[in-house]
């Protein structure tokens, strides 16, 4: 990998299963060009070999994120690249529950 000629696209696609980061959709086949890849800080020049600033997104979700953030950047709610900008934890207290420790 790493080579110059090959898109990030491309790169990602090799590093990454072809499932949407957000709804979960599988992809293959003709479908494969709906998947695409997101830039998690909006900077698409920031593409390091190893994939850790990009996500695969079905063109809805990608639209949706984008979407999203043009919203927050009208109101002045630019996240900084890594915040989530949520606090859910969706497994918290998982480990209690398998346990049998409530």
């Amino acid at each position: 990998m790493g080579d110059s000629r090959e898109s990030y696209r491309e790169q990602a696609l090799k590093l990454f299963p072809w499932v949407c980061g957000r709804c979960g959709r599988d992809f293959a086949g003709k479908q494969l060009r709906e998947l695409t890849v997101h830039h998690k800080d909006h900077n698409h020049s920031n593409n390091p070999p190893d994939g850790s600033n990009w996500e695969l997104l079905c063109i809805y979700c990608h639209d949706n994120e984008h979407q999203r953030y043009l919203e927050a950047d009208a109101h002045g709610d630019i996240k900084r690249p890594g915040d989530t900008g949520t606090t859910f934890k969706g497994f918290a207290g998982l480990d209690k529950l398998l346990n049998g420790k409530e």
